[in-house]
C-alpha cells in the first residue's frame, strides 16, 4: 500500500486508537507501528479491514501491559446556560474527559468491543473478526461495558447467574483433568459447541466440535489446561514457560456450557487478561 493511500486510513485509525487508549500520543504510535507492519505484508484483500485488526490488536496489547495511569483531575463544568463557542469547546471537552474516566474503568477488551460498536458502530460480526473472538464473547463484553458506562449496577439476580456460572466452569475443568466423562456430559447443553481457531487447528484440533459428546470427548482426561480468569471470566489455558499458548473460553447458558472458544493465536492471545487461578488452600 502506497503511503498516500495509508495517510487517507491514518485520521479513522488515529481516532479509533485515541477512543481505545485515551490518548492522541499512544494513538499516534500505535498507527505508526501499524503502517511499518502494513509495509512489511503482502497479498492484503482488504487493506482498511486488516488495518483496523491490526490497530485494535495494538491497543488492546498496550492496554493489557499499560499499568493503571492516575485518576483525570477534575475540572468544573461550565454553566450550561452560557451558550458562546468557547463555553461550548470547554463543556464537550470535559465531557470527553469524563468518558475517559469511565473508560478507565473498562477491561481492555471490553473497552475495544464498546468503542468499536457503540461509539464506531461496527457491526459484531465484524467485531468478532478484528478480535479474534466469538460473536458470543464480543457481545457479552459489549454489554458488560455498555452496563458500566451508564452506571448501571449488575442486578443481583444477574451476579448470581455469573456465580454458578464460574461453578459450571469449574466443575468442568476438574470433571476433564479428572477424566470424569459423564460429569463433562452432565455439564454439557446437548447442542453445544467448541471452535478452534487456525492456529489451534494446525496444532492438531478439528475446527469444530458439535453436540456434548463431541465436546466431552475432546476434554475427557485433559490434564494440561489450568483454570484461569480471561477478561474476569473463569476459563483454562495451556502454559509453556509461563506463557499462555492456548486459552478456553467458556459461555454458558441455563447452567450448561453452551459454547467453547479455543484460542491459540499468539496475536489475539496477547490481547486477552490472562490470569492463573491459584488453587485454594484445605483445611
Amino acid at each position: 500500500m502506497e503511503e498516500t493511500n495509508f495517510e487517507i486510513e491514518r485520521p479513522r485509525l488515529t481516532s479509533l486508537a485515541t477512543r481505545i487508549l485515551g490518548s492522541r500520543a499512544d494513538a499516534d504510535d500505535i498507527v505508526q507501528e501499524a503502517w511499518l507492519r502494513l509495509s512489511c505484508a503482502d497479498g492484503i484483500d482488504n487493506v482498511p479491514a486488516w488495518l483496523t485488526t491490526v490497530v485494535t490488536r495494538l491497543c488492546l496489547d498496550h492496554l493489557r501491559r499499560r499499568r493503571p495511569s492516575g485518576p483525570i483531575e477534575a475540572q468544573p463544568t461550565p454553566d450550561p446556560r452560557q451558550t458562546n463557542p468557547e463555553t461550548d469547546a470547554l463543556f464537550a471537552e470535559r465531557i470527553g474527559e469524563a468518558m475517559q474516566v469511565v473508560l478507565e474503568t473498562l477491561a481492555p477488551a471490553e473497552r475495544a468491543a464498546f468503542v468499536l460498536h457503540d461509539v464506531f458502530g461496527y457491526p459484531f460480526d465484524e467485531i468478532s473478526e478484528i478480535m479474534g473472538r466469538s460473536q458470543t464473547a464480543v457481545r457479552q463484553l459489549a454489554s458488560r461495558a455498555r452496563r458500566k458506562v451508564q452506571g448501571t449496577p449488575e442486578p443481583v439476580a444477574a451476579q448470581q447467574a455469573r456465580a454458578h456460572d464460574r461453578q459450571v466452569v469449574d466443575a468442568f475443568i476438574t470433571a476433564a483433568r479428572g477424566g470424569d466423562l459423564a460429569t463433562l456430559l452432565s455439564l454439557l447443553a446437548p447442542d453445544a459447541v467448541m471452535r478452534a481457531d487456525l492456529v489451534g487447528q494446525r496444532m492438531g484440533t478439528e475446527s469444530v466440535y458439535e453436540g456434548a459428546t463431541a465436546v466431552a470427548g475432546r476434554f475427557n482426561g485433559t490434564r494440561g489446561a489450568l483454570p484461569v480468569t480471561i477478561d474476569g471470566e473463569l476459563g483454562a489455558a495451556w502454559f509453556q514457560a509461563r506463557t499462555v499458548m492456548v486459552a478456553f473460553v467458556f459461555h454458558v447458558e441455563a447452567g450448561l456450557v453452551r459454547e467453547v472458544e479455543l484460542i491459540a493465536d499468539p496475536e489475539v492471545l496477547t490481547t486477552m487478561d490472562v490470569v492463573r487461578v491459584r488453587a485454594r488452600p484445605r483445611g
